[in-house]
Order: structure tokens, then sequence, then C-alpha cells
């Protein structure tokens, strides 16, 4: 048997390689993504070889991923539960796609992941895989195994001289991109608990930041950001100096307990600096453009985009019609926000837009008030008559 392993390094996955070879007797063809996790990912063909993989794919996706998969969902204003900013779940379609494209090339019989039985990930996975090739096998080795928990892992991996990067004493479960890092595990499991400062792993405690608050403009076309501080940059290098630059002000922490598909809650902490500017920032612009209706109807659907990605649906009819809804919305969400960042605060100071539907001669309240006063006791009495009639019923 031939499988492809989606191979991160981590301690779930660099156990499976061994694991599906004493099991299933496969030949394992590891596969890693370069998604902007912050570190070289070269070691990771070495130690693949090592652990016992016969060869190794490693894709630099970045590019693809920021273009196809994020600012579809920036667009889209797709936050999970009003918190998350959904790093985790959009790259895993991604890193499904191009998985299934080895196993192609390879003709390999099945693929692996390293998710457990409880999580949201191995739904991802298995979707994009039902969606893209119906036909290839999955194997979930952490839902088959008899190692029943991290630690068992641990002295798995310690007993057959893999080299991990989690220990019993640095328990946290870490899945870093570009978009965020999520980080779960260890004492975290417990929501009463406050999050240990080792915990956040790209933003500065909002108490460390800087005790001057910074200034930056973000330029938008079509709803796509394109200029930082008047400066054009690739969707990839904005995105990385917006993490650090909100990193170092504490800004994009977030600490929640949010409804895993599976049923069950789960406390999580994730760090997204750059989502959580760029999300504020392009909301405000759709304030200035929108009007009133559509903005609204676009909150019940930026809900449910959210959804589609985080329950695994990406490649999905509904996902790709709400897509046509939300880029009509962008033709015009287009212009510059000015946002304040100070000690854990993001916060918009300023927007302007070629298409802005504020006008400044119906707004005011000074001298220059184009505003027909005298038209609104006509509405009034219009917009409240169903009041009226109830009301002299008693």
């Amino acid at each position: 048997m031939k499988v492809v392993l989606a191979y991160s390094g981590g301690l779930d996955t660099s156990v499976i390689i061994k694991w599906l070879i004493e099991n299933y007797q496969a030949e394992v063809i590891a596969f890693s993504a370069d998604l902007g996790q912050g570190e070289n990912i070269e070691p990771l063909r070495k130690k693949a070889m090592e652990t016992g993989a016969s060869r190794i794919y490693i894709s630099d996706l970045k590019e693809e991923f920021v273009t196809d998969y994020i600012f579809p969902a920036l667009k889209a204003g797709a936050i999970y539960e009003s918190k998350y900013l959904l790093a985790t779940a959009l790259s895993r379609p991604l890193i499904a796609k191009h998985l299934i494209e080895v196993a192609k090339a390879e003709q390999a019989d099945a693929i692996a992941h390293g998710c457990t039985g409880k999580g949201n990930d191995q739904v991802r996975f298995e979707l994009a895989v039902a969606a893209l090739a119906p036909r290839l096998r999955v194997i979930a080795p952490v839902r088959e195994w008899e190692l029943g928990s991290r630690e068992a892992e641990i002295e798995y991996a310690q007993k057959h001289q893999i080299p991990i990067p989690v220990t019993k004493e640095n328990p946290y479960s870490i899945d870093r991109n570009l978009w965020g890092v999520s980080i779960e595990c260890g004492i975290l499991e417990n929501p009463w608990e406050e999050p240990p400062a080792d915990a956040y792993q790209i933003t500065t405690s909002p108490i460390d930041a800087p005790s001057q608050p910074i200034y930056l403009e973000v330029e938008f076309e079509e709803g796509l950001p394109v200029k930082l501080n008047g400066k054009s940059f690739s969707p990839v290098d904005l995105i990385n100096e917006l993490n650090w630059m909100g990193g170092e002000h504490g800004i994009g922490r977030v600490d929640m307990v949010e409804n895993r598909l599976v049923g069950i809650k789960s406390r999580e902490i994730y760090e997204s600096p750059a989502g959580t500017i760029l999300y504020l920032a392009h909301r405000e612009l759709e304030t200035m453009v929108l009007d009133r209706e559509t903005g609204q109807f676009k909150e019940l659907i930026s809900r449910q985009y959210a959804r589609l990605i985080y329950d695994g649906l990406w490649f999905s009819q509904l996902r790709e019609a709400l897509d046509g809804f939300v880029n009509k919305t962008q033709t015009r969400v287009t212009g510059q926000v000015r946002l304040k960042l100070y000690k854990g605060n993001a916060s918009v100071v300023g927007r302007q837009s070629p298409y802005s539907l504020y006008r400044y001669d119906l707004a005011t309240y000074e001298e220059g008030d184009l505003f027909d006063h005298r038209s609104a006791e006509g509405f009034i009495r219009l917009f409240g008559l169903p009041l009226r009639i109830a009301g002299e019923l008693g």
C-alpha cells in the first residue's frame, strides 16, 4: 500500500509515519505545505526520511493561500462565532487539494492525516477529499491506534527514537500559518485559567507593548488590501508586515470557548494581528459604500460563509454561490482606512472612499445643511402608521 501523509513534523504526524509502516506495511510519502509558519520547513525533509518516509514533497503555497482562500474570506467578512478568523480552517482545504494532487501523481492508494476523532480538521480534510477525489481512501491513525493520549504518543516517539517538538513539560498543540496561530492543550484546557505568557507565539502582551500608539493607513481596491501607508505590497508581504506591526502592539489575541463541529465545546487561543487589522479596516470601508439593506444582508452572508469554512465545506456549491454575492458587494469597496494601534487595541480613526455614500451636506448640522427637515413629519407619520392603528385599538 502507498499512502500520502499530510506531514507537519508535529507530534501526531511524526508518530504516524512509523505507525503506518508498522500497522499497514505502507510505503509512506510525506507532503508538507509552506503556509508561512514563520520557520524554515526544509529540515522536515530530513526528519521525514529519517523517520521512515520514502520521500517528501514540500510546496510553497503562501501566495495561493492568500489570494484564493484568505482574501475571499476577508471580502466575505467571515468570522466564526464573532471571534475566530479561521486561520487553521482556511488552510485545510488548500492542503487537502495539494495532498490529492500528490496522491494522484504517485498513484497512491490512500491519504492519511493526523487529526483527532473529536477535532474539526478531520472533517475539513475528509470533506475536501469527498469533493475532489471521492474514490480515494482516507486513513486517520489517531482514530484507530491504541495511543489514547498525547502522553502515550510522546512515550511511543521516545521508544522509537522519533524526534518531536512536544514534551510533557511543553504540552501545547500549536498550528501556525501566515494568517494566524491556533493554540490548545495543556493548562488551556481549563477555561478558568488565564493563558500563560508562553502560550502566545507572535504577539506582545498589551502590558509590555509600546507606550506610544502608531497610526497606519490601509488602502483597498474592490475589497482587497493593496497598499500599506501608501506603499504597494504583494499580498503575502502585506500580511507579514501587518503581523509584525500588530504583533508588536499586542493586536489580535483571542481567548474563546467555541462550538466544535462534532458537538463539544473547546477552549482555544488564537493570534491574528494582520487579520484583526484587515477585517476591522475592511468592515469600516464597507460601512461607507454599502447601503443599509445590502450591508445588513451581508452580515447574514458573513456568518454563513464563516460556518461553511469552519465546517469544512469550502468545496461546496453554496460557498461558490455566496462568492457571487460577495464579489458583487465589493465592486465599490475601494478607499483608505486609517487605524490606531495601542496596547492591544486597534481602532479606526479615519476613512474615505471615492464611492462613499456619506454626504457632508446631508449629515451636517452646521451651515450648508441641505436636508429637508420638513419632510421628516410625513415620513414619521407613514412609518408609524401601524403603531398608531394598533394603539387606537387600546
